[in-house]
C-alpha cells in the first residue's frame, strides 16, 4: 500500500508493540478514564490501524472501546487474536496484497496474486471476518482499457471462491496527484466500470474520501449518485491528510448525513494521520473526529 506516510508510520508500529507491556497499566488508566462518545448508531464507525502506528494493537483496542465503538481497519491475521479479546471488528482485513504498486492490473503478478488471495479469503472466512482489500497497481505507461481488462481477469480468479466463503473483495480509489502517482484505480468511472464488469456481490470498492476529494471533487453528488457501488469509506482532511475539523475543506458532517441517507450499512474508517504528539492528543483527535462524523 505504501506512500511515504504510510510507510514511516507502519515501521513503528513494531516498535510500539514492544512499548506495550511497559506502558500497558498507565495507558488502561487512560483509556478507561476517557469519556466515552453517545453515539448514534446511524454510522459504523472504524479507524484504520497504520494512523495509529505508535500505539500497540492492545493500546489501540482499548481505546476503541474506550470511545464507543468496536471496529479496526487494515488489520492482519497476526493481530486478530487481540481483537477477538476486546470484542473488535477487523472492518478491513489486509495481508493478501502484494504492496500498493503490483496489483490486479498486472497479468504478471496474476498467479501470486491468486494464491496469496485464496489463501487470505480462507483465513478472514475462519476467522469471522468478511471484508478483504486489494489494489489495481500502478499504470507504468498502461491505457486505463487495457488495465481494466487485466483487473477483471485477475479478480475473476478470486471472486467465485470469495463468493462461496462469504468474503467481499474491495478495490481501494487512491489518489494519483499526490500520494499515489500512476495509481490505476485513482478516479470513481474507471473503479465503477470495473464493478460492473464483474457483477460480483461480493466484489466492492473502498471509496477513500480523503484521496478522492484530491483528484476528483464533488464528493457528496458522487456518493448520492454512484453509493450502490461503494462498501466503504475511508476519511481524512484536505489539504494534509489530518484531523477532520475545521482547518480543512471538506464539510464531513454534510458528507456524512448525505452517506446515512444512502442507507449505508457499511463501516466508515478514519484514516487522517492524528498531529498532536502526545499519546493523549491523538486519542481526542479520533474522539473528535468520530463525533464530527457521528451524524
Amino acid at each position: 500500500m505504501l506512500n511515504r506516510q504510510r510507510r514511516t508510520i507502519i515501521k513503528g508500529i513494531a516498535g510500539a508493540s514492544a512499548l506495550g507491556l511497559s506502558s500497558a497499566a498507565g495507558f488502561a488508566f487512560s483509556a478507561q478514564n476517557s469519556s466515552s462518545i453517545s453515539l448514534k448508531g446511524n454510522i459504523k464507525h472504524s479507524v484504520s490501524r497504520w494512523t495509529y502506528g505508535d500505539l500497540s494493537i492492545e493500546e489501540l483496542c482499548k481505546t476503541v472501546k474506550s470511545l464507543g465503538f468496536s471496529a479496526i481497519d487494515l488489520v492482519g491475521p497476526e493481530d486478530w487474536p487481540v481483537l477477538k479479546q476486546y470484542g473488535i471488528d477487523s472492518s478491513m482485513c489486509n495481508g493478501a496484497e502484494l504492496n500498493l504498486v503490483d496489483g490486479f492490473i498486472h497479468p504478471e503478478h496474476h498467479d501470486q496474486l491468486e494464491e496469496r488471495y485464496l489463501k487470505h479469503i480462507d483465513l478472514v472466512s475462519q476467522a469471522g471476518y468478511k471484508n478483504l482489500i486489494c489494489f489495481s497497481g500502478n499504470a507504468r505507461g498502461m491505457d486505463p482499457d487495457t488495465g481494466l481488462k487485466n483487473a477483471v481477469a485477475g479478480l475473476k480468479r478470486i471472486l467465485p471462491y470469495a463468493e462461496k466463503k462469504n468474503v467481499t473483495i474491495f478495490m481501494e480509489l487512491f489518489n494519483s496527484k499526490i500520494d499515489h502517482p500512476d495509481y490505476m484505480a485513482d478516479n470513481t468511472p474507471w473503479s465503477i466500470e470495473l464493478s460492473k464488469q464483474l457483477n460480483s456481490t461480493h466484489f466492492s470498492l473502498l471509496y477513500d474520501i480523503y484521496h478522492m476529494q484530491i483528484n476528483e471533487g464533488d464528493i457528496i453528488r458522487t456518493i448520492r449518485d454512484y453509493h450502490q457501488y461503494f462498501g466503504h469509506y475511508h476519511t481524512a482532511g484536505v489539504p494534509g491528510r489530518h484531523e477532520i475539523d475545521d482547518t480543512q475543506e471538506l464539510n464531513y458532517p454534510a458528507i456524512c448525513r448525505a452517506i446515512k441517507d444512502t442507507g449505508f450499512t457499511g463501516y466508515l474508517a478514519q484514516e487522517f494521520i492524528p498531529t498532536p504528539s502526545s499519546k493523549e492528543g491523538k486519542i481526542q483527535s479520533l474522539k473528535d473526529a468520530i463525533q464530527i462524523c457521528d451524524v
